[in-house]
Protein backbone atom coordinates (compact mmCIF):
# COMPACT_ATOMS: atom_id res chain seq x y z
CA UNK A 1 0.00 0.00 0.00
CA UNK A 2 1.22 3.46 -0.93
CA UNK A 3 1.43 6.51 1.06
CA UNK A 4 -1.09 8.81 0.57
CA UNK A 5 0.38 12.37 -0.90
CA UNK A 6 -0.72 13.91 2.71
CA UNK A 7 1.24 11.86 5.32
CA UNK A 8 4.35 12.57 2.13
CA UNK A 9 3.55 16.22 3.20
CA UNK A 10 3.74 15.62 6.33
CA UNK A 11 6.78 13.61 6.62
CA UNK A 12 8.46 16.72 4.65
CA UNK A 13 7.15 19.29 6.73
CA UNK A 14 8.57 17.27 10.18
CA UNK A 15 12.21 16.63 8.18
CA UNK A 16 12.26 20.97 7.25
CA UNK A 17 11.41 21.62 11.03
CA UNK A 18 14.04 19.05 12.78
CA UNK A 19 16.28 20.19 9.95
CA UNK A 20 15.84 24.17 11.17
CA UNK A 21 15.98 23.39 14.48
CA UNK A 22 19.31 21.37 13.76
CA UNK A 23 20.88 24.01 12.24
CA UNK A 24 19.93 26.64 14.53
CA UNK A 25 21.42 24.45 17.26
CA UNK A 26 24.66 24.00 15.35
CA UNK A 27 25.15 27.48 14.50
CA UNK A 28 24.98 28.66 17.95
CA UNK A 29 27.04 26.24 19.30
CA UNK A 30 29.11 26.81 16.70
CA UNK A 31 28.99 30.90 17.74
CA UNK A 32 29.32 29.84 21.46
CA UNK A 33 32.42 27.65 20.92
CA UNK A 34 34.97 28.94 18.28
CA UNK A 35 33.93 32.73 18.83
CA UNK A 36 37.33 34.66 20.50
CA UNK A 37 34.69 37.62 21.93
CA UNK A 38 31.72 36.29 22.52
CA UNK A 39 29.29 39.57 23.60
CA UNK A 40 25.53 39.73 24.05
CA UNK A 41 25.03 42.48 21.13
CA UNK A 42 26.27 39.62 18.70
CA UNK A 43 24.72 36.84 20.44
CA UNK A 44 21.33 38.58 19.75
CA UNK A 45 22.00 39.35 16.47
CA UNK A 46 23.12 36.09 15.35
CA UNK A 47 19.80 34.30 17.24
CA UNK A 48 17.74 36.81 14.83
CA UNK A 49 19.52 35.97 11.96
CA UNK A 50 18.46 32.00 12.83
CA UNK A 51 15.00 32.93 14.13
CA UNK A 52 14.25 33.99 10.55
CA UNK A 53 14.85 30.50 8.91
CA UNK A 54 12.65 29.06 11.61
CA UNK A 55 10.04 31.68 11.26
CA UNK A 56 9.94 30.21 7.33
CA UNK A 57 8.90 26.77 8.57
CA UNK A 58 5.54 25.59 10.07
CA UNK A 59 6.32 24.27 13.42
CA UNK A 60 5.38 20.65 13.98
CA UNK A 61 4.66 18.38 16.83
CA UNK A 62 7.27 16.40 17.23
CA UNK A 63 7.30 12.79 19.07
CA UNK A 64 10.30 11.23 19.74
CA UNK A 65 12.88 12.70 22.85
CA UNK A 66 16.47 13.53 21.48
CA UNK A 67 13.85 16.25 18.70
CA UNK A 68 11.66 17.35 21.45
CA UNK A 69 14.58 17.93 23.75
CA UNK A 70 16.32 19.77 20.35
CA UNK A 71 13.17 21.66 20.22
CA UNK A 72 12.98 22.55 23.97
CA UNK A 73 17.02 23.98 23.75
CA UNK A 74 15.75 25.91 20.19
CA UNK A 75 13.45 27.79 23.02
CA UNK A 76 15.49 28.26 25.73
CA UNK A 77 18.07 30.12 23.06
CA UNK A 78 15.26 32.48 21.81
CA UNK A 79 14.57 32.87 25.72
CA UNK A 80 18.42 33.81 26.65
CA UNK A 81 17.74 36.48 23.29
CA UNK A 82 15.02 38.35 25.45
CA UNK A 83 17.18 38.43 29.04
CA UNK A 84 19.45 40.21 30.99
CA UNK A 85 21.89 37.64 31.97
CA UNK A 86 25.19 38.12 31.30
CA UNK A 87 26.62 36.49 28.54
CA UNK A 88 29.02 34.31 30.45
CA UNK A 89 26.37 32.81 32.28
CA UNK A 90 24.36 32.52 29.32
CA UNK A 91 27.57 30.88 27.36
CA UNK A 92 28.02 27.98 29.91
CA UNK A 93 24.33 27.11 30.57
CA UNK A 94 23.69 27.08 26.61
CA UNK A 95 26.81 24.88 25.70
CA UNK A 96 26.31 22.54 28.66
CA UNK A 97 22.29 21.86 27.31
CA UNK A 98 24.01 21.24 23.99
CA UNK A 99 26.73 19.00 25.61
CA UNK A 100 23.98 16.83 27.69
CA UNK A 101 21.62 16.77 24.51
CA UNK A 102 24.64 15.52 22.57
CA UNK A 103 25.77 12.64 24.81
CA UNK A 104 21.59 11.35 25.32
CA UNK A 105 21.64 11.43 21.22
CA UNK A 106 25.26 8.82 21.02
CA UNK A 107 24.04 7.15 24.59
CA UNK A 108 20.79 6.07 21.93
CA UNK A 109 23.12 4.96 19.09
CA UNK A 110 26.65 3.90 20.45
CA UNK A 111 26.74 0.66 23.41
CA UNK A 112 30.22 -0.22 24.25
CA UNK A 113 31.06 -3.69 24.82
CA UNK A 114 31.48 -3.91 27.85
CA UNK A 115 33.61 -7.70 28.29
CA UNK A 116 35.20 -7.34 24.93
CA UNK A 117 38.56 -8.76 26.35
CA UNK A 118 36.78 -11.75 27.70
CA UNK A 119 34.84 -12.49 24.50
CA UNK A 120 38.48 -13.63 22.90
CA UNK A 121 40.01 -15.54 25.86
CA UNK A 122 39.12 -19.01 24.06
CA UNK A 123 41.07 -18.31 21.27
CA UNK A 124 44.26 -18.02 23.12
Amino acid sequence: MAKSPGKKVENAQRLRYIRVLERFKKSMSGYLLNSEEVTKVLFDKKVDNNRRYLERVEPVVLYKGEFGDLEKLVKKIMTYRDSDDEIETIRSELLYEINQLEKNINNRRYKRDKHTSEKFKDWE
